[in-house]
């Protein structure tokens, strides 16, 4: 009996430390970056890449007048930190019954190790990189095409990846003129990266142009150029009811609803970015349609709400941990 409660004793005491030992220790980890939305027959899969950070100067209105609004706004919401402005990276995947579709393959490592989740988020979410059927790209920047590969070689071995005509010459035909030395270095720059992520789907045909009115695994394609000359965004419709997968026309979900009219420095035609902002906003808005947007806050889906004329609100889908139809 005696040595019956010492083992006892023992093994309590064991316990107890190791408890108290786990509570204090910190995580140095969350929890994967995946978030189901099922949307009636559809699945959607937000994919997090990982978190990035901008400069708050990045953010300008045409004729640079209300730089002092858009600090107000980046302080209301918090959002501008030590960092700089925090901004998620995400990529979509659309669960179809017969197919995968991905919207946006993130950055991979075209920016430094704080990014290139996609792909693993995708394997912890239940799937398999290998069953992806098709890849859309909004626009061909570094974000969103660099995911497509890994060392050379192909992460979605059996997709099809799409992009529109008019961002492939863009990005992939004669040089634009007028450049400063600057841009033309940003632009060299951006082309290899590119030219990199999809070498070997060009090289085993499986990267394919798109045109204007097309419809690609039961998405329609949308003309949202400005961010991009070709940049477009893909409409998934059922019963009426749609859900837009806008690329980047918003890169905060503080500045550009509250101020639509504040561009980027990444936009390449900002007055265009600017138009096609305001449109594609009181469309959605307008209509009430469901919205996935790879720099709003993850899991980047939600509604747009009509505040104002030419003033949004984002509204964030509520987390919900049973799929429910």
């Amino acid at each position: 009996m005696k040595i019956f409660k010492t083992l006892i004793s023992l093994v309590s005491f064991t316990v107890l430390s190791s408890t108290g030992m786990a509570s204090t220790a910190t995580p140095t980890e969350q929890v994967p970056g995946y978030y189901h939305q099922q949307w009636g027959k559809y699945t959607v899969t937000a994919l997090l890449d990982g978190t990035n950070y901008m400069s708050p100067s990045l953010f300008k209105t045409l004729n640079n007048s209300q730089v002092k609004h858009i600090q107000q706004i980046l302080k209301k919401y918090h959002n501008d930190q030590q960092q700089g402005v925090q901004t998620s990276v995400n990529a979509f995947l659309i669960n179809t019954g017969t197919a995968l579709v991905l919207v946006d393959s993130g950055a991979a490592s075209c920016f430094g190790p704080h990014l290139g989740s996609v792909s693993s988020n995708l394997v912890k979410a239940g799937y398999r990189l290998e069953d992806v059927n098709v890849v859309l790209l909004t626009h061909l920047h570094p974000d969103h095409v660099c995911g497509l590969t890994k060392e050379g070689q192909k992460v979605f071995p059996n997709a099809k990846v799409y992009a529109h005509e008019r961002e492939v010459n863009y990005w992939l035909g004669q040089t634009p003129v007028n450049l400063s030395k600057e841009q033309l270095e940003n632009y060299q720059s951006t082309r290899n990266k590119i030219q990199d992520a999809i070498a070997p789907y060009q090289q085993d045909k499986q990267f394919i142009t798109f045109k204007e009115g097309q419809s690609i695994a039961g998405l329609q394609v949308m003309d949202t150029r400005g961010h991009t000359p070709g940049h477009h965004s893909f409409v998934l419709e059922q019963n009426k009811d749609k859900m837009v997968f806008i690329g980047d026309t918003v890169h905060s979900h503080s500045v550009q609803f509250e101020a639509p009219r504040t561009a980027i420095e990444y936009d390449i035609q900002p007055d265009e970015a600017v138009k096609t902002r305001l449109k594609l906003f009181s469309k959605i808005a307008d209509e009430g349609s469901w919205v996935a947007a790879p720099h709003l806050p993850f899991p980047g889906i939600g509604h747009i709400s009509k505040v104002a004329n030419e003033q949004y609100l984002w509204i964030t889908v509520y987390f919900n941990n049973v799929l429910q139809k």
